[in-house]
């Protein structure tokens, strides 16, 4: 985790992770973000990231990676019915 702010306990949190320089901003404020919304991440190593995933043995979520004209694709979803794609894409 990068940094957590809420206004006051009880409140919304907004918050930054952070991994090999990728630095998401998460809210659970009203209005930030609809449900269904999609982040594209580029990357490198996303067959390497999915196998770490894999091992993890989460049973809610094992993603594939797709090959796809412009890149390799591996979509991770939160509860909230919200996307990461992660594409290594190619040259």
């Amino acid at each position: 985790m990068r940094f957590e702010h809420r206004f006051e306990p009880g409140m919304p949190l907004y918050m930054g992770v952070e991994r090999a320089g990728l630095v998401l901003h998460l809210s659970e404020h009203h209005g930030d973000a609809a449900p269904g919304s999609t982040v594209y991440a580029p990357m490198k190593g996303v067959h390497a990231y999915q196998a770490e995933l894999i091992g993890k043995n989460y049973g809610y979520g094992r993603p594939g990676v797709e090959e796809q004209p412009w890149g390799d694709v591996m979509q991770v979803h939160d509860p909230f019915g919200n996307r990461i794609r992660f594409c290594e894409e190619r040259e």
